[in-house]
């Protein structure tokens, strides 16, 4: 007679912690949530004006929603620089828009575009998405480099002549 095996088999404690993890990534895959932005879901974003109606000064509008230091530079108006860098989001086909505004704040109807923002030397490519609404463009391009010394060298001081190369 042939022996039965039992259908619990050994599982090694490494074994057990890929197959949880791998039960658990499923679990996060299911549960994304919809990106919300101050109460407001990105459509409703896309369909809010920029500055308030003149008739309803109260209303609802991406102005309003800002941060205090994006509202108060949004309440003065766009810059000419601005306004056209905003055209050209607006009617872009999916290209890389390449700018020195690095003022312009991120606006929702920005959101999915590529935009290379001038960090003083060249042009770093940046992909906008949601979560950087109210924030600068210039935040995304850093200006500065990290230093990196070497030892002395040539021509280097007296004082670090006595430097130990090792």
């Amino acid at each position: 007679m042939a022996r039965r095996r039992s259908k619990k088999m050994f599982r090694s404690p490494k074994l057990a912690r890929r197959q949880a993890r791998k039960r658990r990534s499923l679990i996060s895959e299911r549960r994304k949530k919809e990106f919300l932005w101050r109460g407001y879901t990105l459509e409703q974003l896309h369909e809010l004006p920029l500055y308030p109606p003149e008739d309803d000064p109260d209303s609802a509008c991406i102005a309003t929603l800002m941060p205090a230091r994006a509202k108060r530079s949004l309440s003065r108006g766009l810059s000419p620089e601005c306004q056209k860098f905003l055209e050209r989001v607006r009617l872009s086909n999916g290209g890389v828009i390449r700018t020195h505004c690095r003022g312009m704040y991120v606006l929702p109807e920005m959101i999915g575009t590529t935009v290379g923002i001038h960090n003083g030397k060249e042009f770093a490519n940046v992909e906008i998405v949601p979560e950087m609404i109210g924030h600068a463009l210039g935040e995304f391009a850093s200006t500065r480099k990290s230093v990196t010394h070497t030892g002395p060298g040539v021509g280097a001081t007296r004082s670090s002549q006595h430097v130990a190369l090792k």
